[in-house]
This record gives structure tokens, C-alpha cells and sequence, in this order.
């Protein structure tokens, strides 16, 4: 996965999208399109409309460079911000559609299958957006069912730094169940913080 990228990189990037330049979309597409798809995976929870998702988001950066705002974030923010929006409008119809097909369920039912699977995707992206030393701690301690004391020997931290970053990475996942609107981008285009 692609660090984040310095600001005056994503500004040249925008410049060249807004010129024209297709290999600035090729370049992009190869530094975001893993990112792009897994985001639209988790929502969507189909491997197809993943791949059509993420086909989607790049032609809608390609057709739209100036709605990118670098005062808001990064490009890599921006684009999960793009992707985010439009898995979870895409997930609301097809929902909605299989919710008037069967019959079966209610409006509330749906909206809380897209709330549940919006949160499960934003907090991918918070994990995958923390500095390793946050992610490193929390994959042990939870993936790997190590308490703070077994974190701190396995990181060769202290025990303190390792109860640190537990918690502050906790604080990150914490808003991933943010009660934003589920069509909205997550503020600052779902930069973690």
C-alpha cells in the first residue's frame, strides 16, 4: 500500500489530470487502484463490483481533478474519500433494488447493512492508513492475542510506549463508527488522524 504522498506531489498530480495527461492516470491507477479496490470490496463484498467500482472512481477523478481540494488532504485521502462515496451509493441502490425485488426486509434493515459495512470499510482504511508502529501494536495485541506486556517485548518497546499505541491506534478505529451520513465522505476526504 502507498504511503501518504507528499503535498506537492498530489498538487503536480492534480495539475497533470487537469491538463489531460493520461499517464498521470496510469500513475495514479498504479499507486491507489489496490487501495481503491479493497475499499470497494469491503463494502460491496463482491469482487466484480469492485473491479466496476474501481474502474468507476478512476474515470470520476480523471472527469473531475478540480473537485480534488489539497487544503482538505492528501490525494490517497481523496481518493479513498471518492471510493467510499460511491461504494456506499452503489451498495444503497443495489440494496434498495433487492429490498423491492423479495419484499423481504425493511428500508431500516438496508440502511443498517450499509452503515454496518460503510464503518467496517473506513476502519480498513484507518488501519491501513496508520503509521506501522501504531498498526504493528494493534495487529499483535489483537490479531495475535498479545497482551500490552508481550506487545512491548515483541515491538522491543516499553511497556508504556506499547500501552501508548494500543491506545491511540483504538482512538484511530474509534471513528470509523463515526454516525456521519453514509453517503457523505468522511471528513478531511478520510484522513485518519
Amino acid at each position: 500500500m502507498a504511503k501518504d504522498t507528499p503535498p506537492r506531489w498530489d498538487r503536480k498530480m492534480q495539475q497533470r489530470l487537469a491538463r489531460g495527461e493520461a499517464a498521470a492516470l496510469g500513475e495514479l491507477y498504479d499507486r491507489f487502484a489496490s487501495l481503491v479496490h479493497s475499499l470497494a470490496h469491503r463494502v460491496l463484498g463482491d469482487d466484480e463490483a469492485a473491479d466496476r467500482l474501481t474502474r468507476d472512481v478512476f474515470a470520476h477523478v480523471w472527469e473531475n481533478p478540480e473537485s480534488y481540494e489539497p487544503k482538505q488532504g492528501s490525494m490517497r485521502s481523496w481518493v479513498a474519500g471518492v471510493t467510499h462515496r460511491l461504494a456506499v451509493q452503489r451498495l444503497r441502490q443495489a440494496e434498495t433494488e433487492a429490498l423491492a425485488e423479495s419484499g423481504e426486509g425493511t428500508t431500516e434493515d438496508m440502511e443498517r447493512r450499509v452503515r454496518r459495512a460503510s464503518a467496517a470499510a473506513r476502519a480498513d482504511y484507518i488501519v491501513t492508513s496508520m503509521p506501522a508502529p501504531l498498526r504493528a501494536a494493534l495487529e499483535l495485541a489483537y490479531f495475535q492475542r498479545r497482551d500490552y506486556r508481550q506487545t512491548a517485548a515483541d515491538l522491543g518497546v516499553t511497556e508504556d510506549e506499547a500501552r501508548r499505541r494500543l491506545r491511540l491506534g483504538l482512538q484511530l478505529l474509534s471513528t470509523a463508527n463515526d454516525q456521519r451520513p453514509a453517503t457523505a465522505p468522511p471528513s478531511g476526504y478520510g484522513r485518519a488522524r
